[in-house]
């Protein structure tokens, strides 16, 4: 079922989400709330999703790069951001640190902001350890894009936007961004 994505201005979206036990992640609750978040990220289409996103102060998100959204990345923007398709999965409960202490900079955009992006600097490399869908523990180390959809839905989490991060002067509407900035370095 797809789940309505909340917008920035949503108090839910600026408070820190709750963790969940064991029990609540294995529950046929969440594993349907798995289910719909999956569905309504597909759909947005996005590459993650976080439950605050949808309503819901747990501690859970949704991450999926498909090799489909790929295909509409030239190949040089694709090595640029280090971007390559990341298999669908859930992190519950994560904790994340910078590994390194190099940032990248690239424009974002948010399913909770939506019709914006803006240029925001992150950590090229992190290290998160969070449970899964089954409520195993995992530890999961990413760099580039990768390592920013992590960052940003674990950001959801804390009750934290892009907005928050980002250059200021960077801040445009998709269209603007299309006509201005797409293929473009943030500096110039």
């Amino acid at each position: 079922m797809r789940l309505k994505i909340v917008q920035a201005g949503e108090p839910l979206l600026r408070q820190p989400a709750r963790p969940l036990t064991e029990h609540e992640i294995l529950s046929d609750e969440i594993q349907r709330l798995i289910r719909d978040m999956h569905e309504t990220m597909t759909d947005a289409p996005g590459v993650g999703l976080a439950a605050p996103q949808v309503g819901l102060g747990l501690q859970l998100a949704v991450i999926e790069d498909r090799e489909d959204l790929l295909r509409a990345v030239s190949a040089e923007e694709l090595a640029d951001k280090e971007r390559r398709g990341v298999a669908f999965h859930v992190i519950v409960n994560p904790r994340i640190t910078p590994v390194g202490t190099e940032k990248v900079e690239f424009f974002e955009g948010c399913l909770s902001v939506a019709g914006f992006m803006a240029a925001v600097a992150r950590a090229r490399s992190v290290r998160v350890e969070c449970l899964d869908q089954h409520a195993k523990p995992r530890v999961i180390e990413a760099s580039g894009w990768y390592a920013r959809i992590l960052q940003h839905e674990i950001d959801h989490l804390n009750g934290t936007l892009y907005i928050d991060r980002m250059h200021p002067h960077s801040f445009t509407t998709l269209d603007n961004y299309s006509r201005h900035w797409k293929g473009k370095p943030p500096a110039k």
